[in-house]
């Protein structure tokens, strides 16, 4: 009989076992996201960070400095998995979020970094067209394996002043129903906002919020917010204009 339970134990343990019951407001628990990784009594989540090589996924996920030091490494996947903790009007979560540690640049990530998310950011760079063009592709490979999870898309590097990408140009998220932010991972402009609307979705309650911030690394750089606003103000405006007929989002 224990033989049996260590076997079905096994089983379901490689199937990415979850406790069905939420625990949280809409919340469920993520029981483990690798081997030999500490387990937690609090809703965790599986959060996959896609998109080319350089755009700033690493250095965006290492900003929160809890994540950073609780990183772990996972040699048969080729990922760094950083939990990052947040505090909300419900109860404090944790996100593992699974950085590719620069495997896309060898031609694609593999289906064992996807199985099992229950999230996902897919990053650009605002600095390089060939990044956002990329993006479609990331989007089907990720929903290929992850059907259904709540989705965000960033354009990274904003406090960078050669801005290849404008507003006008950003329309993916709408074509695809994915919610869209500017952010910038070395100034820390708009850090958590990926953040609260993934649990916001994951939690079914628009109502949630952040009740502490996390504890952030020092910015490297300073973003011109006067310029930023007119970027964001040029986002609102193209919002309201109809979409491209063609597939493809177009560049001047």
């Amino acid at each position: 009989m224990k033989l049996i339970w260590v076997v079905l134990r096994c089983f379901l343990f490689c199937w990415g076992w979850r406790d069905p019951n939420p625990v949280l407001g809409g919340f469920s628990v993520l029981l483990q996201a690798l081997p030999n990784q500490k387990t937690v009594d609090y809703p965790s989540f599986k959060l996959v960070i896609v998109g080319d090589g350089g755009t700033g996924k690493t250095t965006f996920v290492k900003r929160h400095l809890t994540g950073e030091f609780e990183k772990k490494y996972e040699p048969t996947i080729g990922v760094e998995v950083h939990p990052l903790d947040f505090f909300t009007n419900c109860g404090k979560i944790r996100f593992y979020c699974w950085d590719t540690a620069g495997q896309e640049r060898f031609g694609g990530l593999r289906d064992g970094y996807y199985i099992h998310g229950q999230c996902a950011i897919i990053m650009f760079d605002v600095t390089a067209r060939l990044t956002y063009k990329n993006v479609p592709t990331w989007h089907r490979d990720l929903c290929r394996v992850c059907e259904n999870i709540p989705i965000v898309l960033c354009g990274n590097k904003v406090d960078v002043k050669n801005r290849q990408v404008k507003a006008k140009q950003i329309t993916f998220h709408r074509k695809k129903n994915l919610q869209y932010y500017e952010i910038s991972a070395k100034s820390n402009y708009n850090f958590e906002k990926p953040f609260l609307y993934l649990a916001k979705k994951l939690a079914g309650d628009p109502n949630l919020h952040f009740v502490e911030s996390p504890a952030l690394a020092p910015p490297q750089v300073q973003i011109d917010m006067a310029t930023q606003e007119l970027h964001e103000a040029d986002l609102l405006a193209a919002a309201a204009q109809p979409l491209p007929d063609d597939d493809d989002d177009t560049f001047d």
